[in-house]
């Protein structure tokens, strides 16, 4: 890895500078590819979905809640869910992430958690959701970020499948339907073709092409 990295013909006068092996592959590829994944990222995610996530993140139960920031969630709360919360609960859920954060360090309950799951389910079960009725609303909302995330992405990314599939020439309510057995195929895989038939035959006359 020490020797020097040579180009082209391996001549010297096609050699621009003395580098050597590594420092080809862990400055020049490396940094190049670090380049190219941070702008796939910066392209992929809004400035404000990063600081949705960063404001999130202070939420995390991980490593005795070392990440837990009130001020962050404070800022989470006011920026993001003011719709979920009045300007009185603002207030109010300060006030509640401050006893919280004492009760976290001292209660045998929160030492073993790692999720936020995992955090509201406990704060279920130890009935401490009713000193902390805003704090679980917080967590319930941070919780479904990432399903109503994923399920946007996934909602596009099949629309793209099925539109490119059949050249752009489905009508946009068979495109809804389709999109809806798509995404729920899970469920879809379930339902019995046949009793579909027999449904649909005995709603209206009609024709059963067998």
């Amino acid at each position: 890895m020490g020797s020097r990295y040579m180009t082209g013909t391996h001549r010297s006068c096609q050699q621009k500078d003395f580098i050597t092996v590594e420092h080809y592959y862990c400055i020049d590829v490396f940094n190049d590819v670090i380049d190219c994944m941070l702008r796939e990222l910066n392209d992929r995610f809004s400035e404000q979905t990063v600081e949705l996530l960063i404001l999130s993140s202070a939420l995390g139960p991980r490593n005795s809640f070392k990440s837990f920031n009130i001020e962050d969630l404070c800022k989470l709360a006011k920026k993001f869910y003011l719709a979920d919360f009045i300007p009185s609960d603002l207030k109010a859920l300060e006030i509640e992430l401050m006893y919280f954060q004492n009760d976290m360090r001292r209660l045998p309950c929160f030492k073993e958690i790692t999720t936020l799951p995992q955090l509201c389910q406990q704060l279920v079960e130890t009935t401490l959701v009713e000193n902390y009725h805003l704090l679980y609303k917080l967590i319930r909302l941070v919780l479904t970020l990432l399903v109503s995330t994923a399920t946007t992405e996934q909602t596009f990314s099949c629309m793209r499948i099925i539109k490119n599939r059949l050249q752009s020439t489905i009508a946009d309510e068979f495109l809804d339907d389709f999109m809806i057995l798509h995404i729920e195929r899970e469920f879809a895989n379930s339902i019995d073709n046949a009793e579909i038939i027999e449904e649909f035959k005995i709603s209206k006359p009609c024709r059963v092409v067998g």
